[in-house]
C-alpha cells in the first residue's frame, strides 16, 4: 500500500516531514529567471522553465533529508500546459530521487469525472490498448465532501495502482470552522463525521504498518482537532499542512503521531522555498542551500516534540 512506501521513507530519513513545491516567480532568484526570459520571452513557457530550475535544485538539496514532496497543482496550472509539463517533470525528478510525492490537487466530483481524475492523477488512461500515466504521483489530495460517490472510484484506483489519498477533513485556512466545525443532529461536528467517514474508507486499503490507504488533511493550526481527529481515526495518517508561514507550530503535533513517531506527516511550503529571503546574508545563488538548512531545522523542531 502507497502508504507504506511512505512510512518506509519517514523511518529511513528520520523525518516525518514534507516539502510543498507550490512555486511563484516571485519565488525564485533572479539569476535564474534572467537568462531564461532573454531566451524565451515573458511566455508560460519561459515561467514554465524557470518553475522547472528552481525545483530541480530544491529536490536536489533535500531528497536525502525530507522523505516526500507536495506539489500544488494550481501553481502549475497558472502557466498553462507548459505548466503541467512542468508538474510532470517535478513528479518524474522527485521520484527517481526516492521521494515520495503527494500531488496537492484538492479534487471533488463523481462517478466518470472523479475515474477521470483518479486515472489523470493516479493511475493510468488506456490509449490504442496501452494504457499510460499521465502525472503518475504516489498520492493525491481529494475534497470528499460530495460523499462516497466522489471517494469510491479513487479507492479502486488506489487498490489497483498501489497509490493513496488524504481526504480534507479540518483545513488549516482561518475560514475552515465557517462548516467544518457545525454540530450536526447527531452531536458530531462535520469535521469529526469526515474523519469517521475517512476511517470506513480506509478499510479497503489495508496497510501493513497500521494506517490505511485513506488519510487525512488536518491543520498545524488546530491543535485540539488534530488531537479529537486522532481519537476518532487512530489508524488514519495525516497531512498536516500549516507548519510555518500559516502560523503553525511543532507545539500542539504530538497527537497526531503514535509512539513510533509515526503516524502523520507535516508539510512546509514557503518557509523551505524561500529560506534564502529570510536567512541573514544569503546569497541568492545558495536558496537551495537555505531550503536544505530550513527543512533540518524544521525537522529537529518536530522530533523535539514527537520523540
Amino acid at each position: 500500500m502507497s502508504f507504506d512506501r511512505l512510512i518506509e521513507k519517514i523511518k529511513a530519513a528520520g523525518n516525518p516531514t514534507v516539502a510543498g513545491l507550490d512555486p511563484r516567480l516571485e519565488y525564485i532568484p533572479e539569476y535564474i529567471k534572467a537568462p531564461v526570459f532573454e531566451k524565451m520571452g515573458g511566455t508560460m513557457g519561459a515561467a514554465a522553465e524557470c518553475i522547472w530550475q528552481f525545483n530541480r535544485q530544491l529536490i536536489d538539496a533535500l531528497y536525502d533529508v525530507v522523505p516526500a514532496v507536495k506539489p500544488q497543482c494550481a501553481y502549475y496550472e497558472m502557466y498553462g500546459w507548459q505548466g503541467m509539463h512542468t508538474l510532470r517533470q517535478t513528479i518524474d525528478y522527485a521520484k527517481s530521487k526516492g521521494m515520495f510525492v503527494i500531488t496537492d490537487g484538492k479534487r471533488n466530483d463523481i462517478g466518470a469525472t472523479m475515474t477521470a481524475y483518479a486515472a489523470a492523477h493516479l493511475g493510468k488512461t488506456e490509449i490504442n490498448g496501452e494504457r499510460l500515466s499521465a502525472f503518475d504521483a504516489d498520492a493525491l489530495t481529494v475534497n470528499a465532501y460530495l460523499g462516497t460517490d466522489g471517494i469510491k472510484p479513487l479507492l479502486d484506483v488506489c487498490r489497483d495502482e498501489d497509490k493513496g489519498i488524504f481526504v480534507l477533513v479540518k483545513t488549516s485556512n482561518r475560514s475552515s470552522g465557517e462548516l467544518q466545525d457545525l454540530v450536526l443532529g447527531t452531536g458530531e461536528r462535520v469535521y469529526e463525521k469526515m474523519a469517521a467517514l475517512c476511517s470506513e474508507w480506509g478499510m479497503e486499503l489495508p496497510g501493513k504498518y497500521r494506517y490505511s490507504g485513506v488519510g487525512a488533511v488536518v491543520g498545524a493550526t488546530y491543535p485540539e482537532q488534530l488531537k479529537r481527529i486522532r481519537e476518532i481515526s487512530p489508524d488514519m495518517f495525516l497531512l498536516i499542512p500549516g507548519y510555518g508561514a500559516q502560523g503553525g507550530g511543532a507545539q500542539g503535533l504530538g497527537a497526531a503521531f503514535d509512539s513510533d513517531g509515526l503516524g502523520a506527516i507535516v508539510n512546509s511550503s514557503r518557509a523551505i522555498m524561500c529560506a534564502y529571503k529570510k536567512e541573514e546574508d544569503c546569497p541568492e545563488e545558495d536558496f537551495a542551500g537555505a531550503a536544505r538548512r530550513e527543512a533540518i531545522r524544521m525537522k529537529e523542531d518536530i522530533c523535539s516534540v514527537i520523540g
